[in-house]
Order: C-alpha cells, then structure tokens, then sequence
C-alpha cells in the first residue's frame, strides 16, 4: 500500500457516525429500545448488517423481516428523537478527531457528508462545537439514495467546488467505503470499534486503527 500524500488531494469529506463521534453504539441502543417495544427480538449485534445506510433504509431493511405494522416515518422519529437526547447527554468527538480537523483546515478544504439526518447532526456539531471548521455539511437525507450509493458525496464535492478524484474520504464502515469508492475518491478507512473486523474493508485505499494513527501518518 502506498503512502497517503495529502498533496495528492484538494478536499476531505469526513462520515459522522463512527468517525467524528462515538455514536455507533448509541444507535445500537436506540434502534433496540426501539424496535424492542415494536415487539422484536433482534440483538445489537445484529445491526451491524445495516451500519453506514440511511435510518429509513435501515428500518425498511428490518422492518421486512421483522413484519411490523408501525408506520416507517413514525418509527424514524422515535429513534431519532432518542439519538438527539443519546447525543445530547454522551456526544464526544474521538480522540483525534479536532487535532486532525484543525490540521487539514489549514490547506484543505473540509467537508461533512454523512447519512444521518440534518437534525441529527445539527445535534453532534451543536454538542462537539466544531461546525466551524466544515466547509460544507451534506446529509443523505436530501438523496434519493443513501449509502452505500455514491450521491451524497459526489453532492459534497459539486457544492464544495471539488472534482471526485481531488477528494479524500474518511470512512468508517463498509457501506460508507462502497459509496466513497464508488464516487470515484480515494478512501480511507478506521474501523469502528464496536464492529467485528471485516475483510471487505481491505476494498478502501487506506486503514489506519485511529484518528490519531492517521494524524501522525499525515505529519510524517
């Protein structure tokens, strides 16, 4: 694997869930709060089939499965609305993560394009205070496809003012690098540590263990 060269790249479009913040296992808590009172026994662990796709897509995915009856809409809301308090009482960036985003802010044009819902992320930057620092904030709520459909990032670079091939995309699941790869960027992939370790991730350009080993990486 080659070494990343942040010469080779004008844009950094940053996912949210997993790699600004620690919130997967929020959504784990949320979603099974949720889907518990629908009746359903699924576990936590059985959401990471659907990590990294848009909250609708996911209930749609489960929701067939499962056969609630529940509205999908309503059924968003609550988790939603749960997430926004989960976020509000235990948001925090990971380590790293405002060391990087003030690192590459000095060169590099830096974007937000994540598949969370824009009250959501309102939500994390709100709490976390770096909003600031974003060049532009996309949410996959406003595509008709979420990831791992490429539309949010390639809708990132066009309002940013970037080309695809310019832009270096931080990932942390494998729907998230299927939609980077798939909007022709360069992907770099840290893990979420609540995840079992999959081998598809090796599809991205980079994996790095932590923000933090990725930051070093950029400095030397």
């Amino acid at each position: 694997m080659n070494k990343l060269d942040l010469l080779n790249y004008d844009t950094i479009l940053f996912d949210m869930d997993g790699v600004l913040v620690d919130s997967e296992p929020l959504w784990k808590t949320a979603m099974h709060d949720v889907f518990s009172s629908l009746g359903s026994s699924l576990s936590k662990s059985d959401f990471q089939l659907t990590v990294g796709m848009r909250i609708d897509h996911v209930i749609t995915f489960w929701k067939e499965k499962e056969n609630w009856q529940k509205p999908t809409y309503i059924i968003e809301n609550q988790i939603i609305n749960q997430m926004v308090n989960l976020i509000n009482a235990e948001g925090k960036l990971l380590p790293g993560v405002e060391e990087t985003l003030l690192f590459v802010k000095e060169s590099k044009k830096i974007g937000l394009a994540s598949s969370s819902p824009r009250v959501l992320i309102e939500a994390v930057l709100q709490k976390t205070e770096i909003k600031s620092l974003f060049d532009g904030i996309f949410s996959a709520e406003n595509e008709t496809h979420g990831k791992p459909h490429p539309a949010v990032y390639l809708t990132a670079a066009d309002n940013i003012g970037s080309i695809p091939s310019t832009c270096l995309v931080i990932e942390d699941s494998l729907n998230g690098v299927i939609a980077g790869k798939a909007a022709n960027m360069t992907v770099i992939c840290i893990p979420e540590k609540s995840h079992h370790p999959n081998p598809k991730l090796a599809l991205a350009d980079f994996q790095f263990n932590t923000m933090e080993d990725l930051l070093f990486s950029l400095k030397n």
